[in-house]
């Protein structure tokens, strides 16, 4: 049981951005893939998503025994597979109770009781340190860059994927929001789950602690390493990667 990536080439625009990168996530383990703009790190994870603007010429994704290469976006997220995109959209007129209980009964199969949801969210609010009131604002509509990623976090925690995908969840936070971020990846993280965080900087590995450590370059990964990796990088950059 993994999430199994096999010699992935992705393109977008007539352009190969991923170039044949393998990957094994296995439930209970944090991966951080880590690399400088434009390494492809986003193009993977849309990519593992089933966007359609990006096209798998080769290669395959395999989710808990069952290839998924080919599947949907909606059909991949039942299956378990879960992106926090690094920049979510706004969806006016919506709130976020409402998105959610649309959004976990799509994931179920089953219509959400509004109560017995609403008291549910309201428990998961709590433990990220959210205000109760900010369940009735519209999707992402004129949140700050923080207040997205504690959005997309409650998301993660009421659809309780098997496999979470986070691009750049610490971009655009201050110290305070990132710990509490922080702290709602490590309420995800159990023996069953699997993470794999995507960021360019050492500064939420200090908080969310990965397993191994991945540097992408130019659509591939040209080192792994532990937790020390990351540090590495910290300290020295990531220019003598680009230059191997």
């Amino acid at each position: 049981m993994s999430l199994i990536i096999k010699n992935l080439h992705v393109t977008t625009a007539g352009k190969e951005i991923v170039k044949g990168l393998s990957l094994t996530l296995k439930p209970g383990e944090v991966q951080a893939i880590m690399g400088p703009n434009g390494s492809g790190k986003s193009t993977l994870a849309n990519a593992l998503m089933g966007h359609p603007k990006y096209q798998i010429t080769k290669g395959k994704i395999i989710l808990d025994d069952a290839e998924i290469t080919n599947e949907s976006a909606d059909k991949r997220a039942r299956a378990g597979l879960f992106l926090s995109m690094q920049y979510p959209p706004e969806i006016p007129g919506v709130t976020i109770t409402s998105f959610l209980r649309v959004a976990v009964g799509a994931m179920l199969g089953e219509s959400q009781n509004p109560i017995t949801f609403h008291k549910k969210l309201l428990e998961k609010m709590k433990e990220l340190h959210m205000d109760p009131e900010f369940a009735k604002r519209a999707v992402n509509t004129g949140f700050s860059g923080g207040e997205k990623k504690r959005a997309e976090i409650l998301q993660l925690a009421m659809l309780n994927p098997r496999y979470a995908i986070l691009d750049e969840t610490d971009s655009g936070l201050d110290v305070d929001a990132l710990k509490i971020v922080a702290e709602g990846i490590n309420h995800f993280k159990t023996k069953d789950r699997g993470i794999l965080l995507i960021t360019h900087y050492n500064r939420i590995l200090k908080y969310v602690v990965p397993d191994i450590v991945h540097v992408m370059v130019d659509g591939k990964i040209v080192k792994s390493g532990g937790k020390e990796l990351a540090e590495e990088i910290e300290e020295t950059g990531y220019q003598k990667f680009i230059e191997t």
